[in-house]
């Protein structure tokens, strides 16, 4: 298995600003994790003051939802702090993600980008697909079957095992492989509880996980990989960077996650300095080699191109 073309930083970048672009830092990780459970925290206190702002605050706590997941997967590449112990018990614990198995997956994902032996290969492969195919897929996310399919329906399946002994030991399995999200989601409701709140919990941490967030997840795996050629000898075209507003960074793409051509370039560089490695290579015109699309919208219209 020969891993995929790796980019050079010296042809790109200078030895001072390959310097500054993967200098850890001691709190900027750690301020993004804080960030984004104060905008959770927030969101969350202003539909519980004006519920009819919940649909906005369902939207706004999806993206954080998914916001966590990029922080934690900085910090699966050691990127979130300086101290790598700090790095991952803050990924695990305050991101919600068991780090290790994690990184061993998302490891071999970048070693073989694009080819056969790459395990997120699945993710893009389909595309592209009818429009009524993609609709399809979206209306899964948001009416939470393909949250049933990935968090309950493993579970629920345990129960149709013959004996009661498999079925028990099956059940174990599967909470202990799942076991920080039943965890975490057990004591938030559990502290909602207390405060009278269950409803707050169920409506706008809840409802978020299982609709916005498996539909913005789908579009950041269609925007970074989908269309994208297999076997690319070409390391500046081996993912797709999208060009985000504002408003797609709020409830699409949160913290330079659309920045993903140059983070497989170069994942030695933390989420926050991907915007900066951006301007450094359009300042040399690297970004007309790189793979690039100019919005999540027109990037969904490609996508759903196929013939019906």
């Amino acid at each position: 298995m020969t891993p995929a073309p790796r980019a050079q930083p010296e042809a790109f970048f200078t030895t001072e600003e390959w310097t500054r672009l993967t200098e850890r830092s001691r709190w900027k990780g750690l301020w993004l994790v804080a960030h984004c459970w104060l905008v959770i925290a927030g969101a969350m206190l202003v539909g519980m003051v004006w519920p009819l702002a919940i649909p906005l605050v369902i939207v706004l706590v999806g993206n954080r939802q998914l916001g966590l997941f990029i922080l934690m997967h900085d910090a699966a590449h050691g990127a979130l702090h300086s101290n790598r112990r700090v790095n991952d018990w803050v990924g695990k614990w305050f991101c919600g993600f068991d780090l290790q198995p994690y990184r061993s997956y998302h490891l071999q994902h970048h070693r073989f980008v694009q080819q056969t032996h790459d395990p997120d290969l699945v993710l893009s492969a389909p595309f592209p697909v009818t429009r009524a195919s993609l609709w399809r897929k979206m209306w899964r996310d948001l009416s939470g079957q393909t949250f049933y399919k990935q968090r309950l329906s493993p579970l629920v399946s345990t129960f149709k095992t013959a004996g009661f002994r498999p079925r028990w030991q099956g059940v174990q399995t599967e909470l202990a492989r799942q076991r920080l999200f039943w965890i975490g989601n057990a004591l938030g409701f559990a502290v909602f509880a207390a405060l009278g709140a269950a409803w707050a919990w169920v409506l706008m941490w809840l409802v978020p996980m299982m609709t916005w967030l498996p539909l913005i997840t789908r579009l950041r795996n269609i925007s970074e990989h989908a269309l994208v050629a297999v076997n690319e000898p070409d390391p500046l075209r081996h993912a797709r960077t999208t060009h985000a507003n504002w408003w797609e960074r709020v409830l699409i793409a949160p913290y330079w996650v659309n920045y993903h051509c140059e983070h497989h370039m170069f994942t030695q560089i933390a989420c926050w300095n991907l915007p900066r490695a951006h301007r450094l290579l359009a300042r040399q015109g690297a970004t007309n080699r790189m793979e690039t699309e100019t919005g999540y919208w027109r990037l969904l219209q490609k996508a759903s191109a196929a013939a019906a």
